[in-house]
C-alpha cells in the first residue's frame, strides 16, 4: 500500500505506474519464461501467453511481461 501524499509535502507526488496493454499476437519477455506471445488477453485481469513450451495466464499488473 503506497503512502499518502500530503498537500503540503516540497516533494512532488509520486505518479501513479501506467498500465500495461497487450494484444493477442503481441511479442512479449518474461522474466522467468522468457520469450513469448500474447495468444488470449482479458483486458484488467490477466493475459494467456505461449511461451513454446508451456503456456501460462499471466495476471495483472504483469511485474514480470514486458511488451517487445
Amino acid at each position: 500500500m503506497p503512502k499518502r501524499h500530503l498537500p503540503t509535502s516540497p516533494f512532488k507526488a509520486p505518479a501513479a505506474p501506467t498500465p500495461k496493454h497487450f494484444e493477442v499476437g503481441s511479442r512479449v519477455t518474461h522474466d522467468v519464461y522468457g520469450l513469448g506471445r500474447v495468444i488470449g488477453v482479458e483486458e484488467g485481469i490477466a493475459v494467456l501467453v505461449d511461451f513454446g513450451s508451456l503456456q501460462t495466464r499471466i495476471m495483472s499488473p504483469y511485474t514480470k511481461l514486458t511488451n517487445l
